[in-house]
């Protein structure tokens, strides 16, 4: 077989879609998930921290360059992932329990281990997968563990399972899911538990946005009162400097709007993506209603939704602000060109008419000065004829003056013109030159 040239990536890129594979479970099982907030970057850290957990433990750590981590730690099991800004860990235990949320799996991690791993707390849920062969649970029994208000339930997996929740956060802190096995497969029920974990995890994500729109939403609101009042009072303003002025207010404002659009924008996408992600993954649970009880989807369109809608309608606000002061901006610039122009017009006709000023009086010395210089050349023209007559040259002395008079005339102002129009040329090339 011929040998080919391989992409640097090939081999990386093909493992991707295998690099997260879904746990084997058994009910009962139990689970705890958390993702911290870390920040781009941090990734070392993260696998640094568990490191030191398999050290502990006598298990190999996870490659340097590892995104994704499944290790057996003897009365427990850890699930580690790395994402774009979170990290997030899998604790599982399938040991047999009477209350599923009263020895959750966290229990079984070391505590100083937990009180160091790296960033902010932002999801922390327990879940409990509770054999086929146990009685179902009562309405009465559910509300004893979930927020009867919130309650959220639903047949998934095809009817091989029945999910229970309330996406609240209990006394200690963390979320709870319940799940009944009616038919799951094992690896059925790792993918089943992970996308309820993944739900919640990207609930969250998306929602960190939320705030940010409700602090971003006055300051839009000011910001257009501002430019509203701004384009009003364009039409009455008067000179070039109340142009500038306001130009220099609309600056101001496209300034002040850029640093909210580029102190929000990452999170508003973000919070698209998770988004898509929570509807994707409500999607592969295949749910089918249990009667009375709101599905996990009529959840999400009831309480995420809205917020979520808030969200892009904020990012869409800031958007078209900017768009509108960046329109405002061309206007009021193009109002303070034609104003310059008009200035630099009016500046031109004056300089042309100083021009024509000055060339007037070149002209009317320039006369002057052929009559001064042609003066002074007949006197001379004089003193020489006297000259002559003195030394006996009979030479009619008033009437070679008087001859010689429109001569010189002739020749100083021809003399002159010949001057002007070299000193033109000379100017010309000069110009051209540089």
């Amino acid at each position: 077989m011929a040998k080919f040239r391989e992409h640097d990536l090939r081999h990386a890129l093909a493992g991707e879609v295998h690099a997260r594979p879904f746990e084997r479970l058994h009910a009962p099982a139990q689970a705890t998930h958390m993702a911290l907030l870390t920040g781009e970057g941090e990734g070392p850290r993260d696998r640094e921290h568990l490191a030191t957990l398999c050290r502990r433990h006598g298990l190999p750590p996870p490659d340097d360059h590892a995104t994704h981590y499944s290790g057996d730690f003897g009365t427990f099991r850890c699930k580690w992932e790395r994402h774009t800004e979170f990290a997030s860990y899998t604790f599982y235990s399938e040991a047999a329990f009477e209350d599923p949320f009263a020895d959750p799996a966290i229990h079984r991690v070391p505590r100083d281990w937990l009180a160091g791993m790296p960033g902010q707390l932002l999801v922390a849920c327990h879940m409990a997968i509770e054999p086929r062969d146990a009685p179902p649970r009562a309405f009465a029994d559910l509300h004893r563990i979930f927020a009867a208000e919130s309650l959220t339930g639903s047949r998934m997996a095809g009817g091989n399972a029945e999910g229970w929740t309330d996406f609240r956060l209990h006394a200690d802190g963390f979320g709870r899911i319940l799940v009944r096995d009616v038919g799951l497969r094992s690896r059925q029920a790792g993918r089943l538990m992970q996308r309820l974990f993944e739900i919640e995890t990207y609930r969250m994500m998306a929602l960190l946005a939320l705030p940010l729109a409700r602090q971003a939403g006055p300051e839009i609101s000011d910001a257009a009162t501002e430019l509203a009042g701004i384009a009003d009072r364009m039409t009455a303003i008067e000179g070039l400097d109340d142009e500038r002025a306001m130009l220099g207010r609309l600056t101001r404002l496209a300034a002040r709007i850029e640093h909210l659009v580029s102190g929000n924008a990452y999170r508003f996408s973000a919070a698209q993506a998770y988004y898509a992600l929570v509807e994707t993954r409500i999607a592969e649970l295949r749910e089918e209603r249990i009667e009375g009880v709101q599905t996990v989807r009529e959840f999400m369109d009831r309480r995420m939704a809205p917020a979520i809608r808030t969200c892009e309608a904020t990012a869409g606000r800031q958007d078209r602000l900017a768009e509108r002061i960046a329109r405002t901006t061309t206007l009021l610039r193009t109002r303070v060109d034609i104003a310059m122009e008009a200035q630099n017009r009016d500046l031109l006709r004056s300089m042309n008419r100083r021009a024509k000023l000055q060339l007037r009086l070149q002209e009317t010395v320039e006369g002057l000065s052929v009559a001064a210089i042609s003066y002074y050349l007949v006197g001379l023209v004089g003193y020489a004829a006297k000259g002559l007559y003195a030394a006996g040259v009979a030479l009619p002395v008033e009437l070679v003056t008087g001859a010689s008079i429109p001569l010189v005339l002739l020749a100083v102002w021809g003399g002159m013109r010949l001057l002007r129009r070299r000193l033109t040329r000379a100017g010309g090339e000069g110009e051209s030159g540089d």
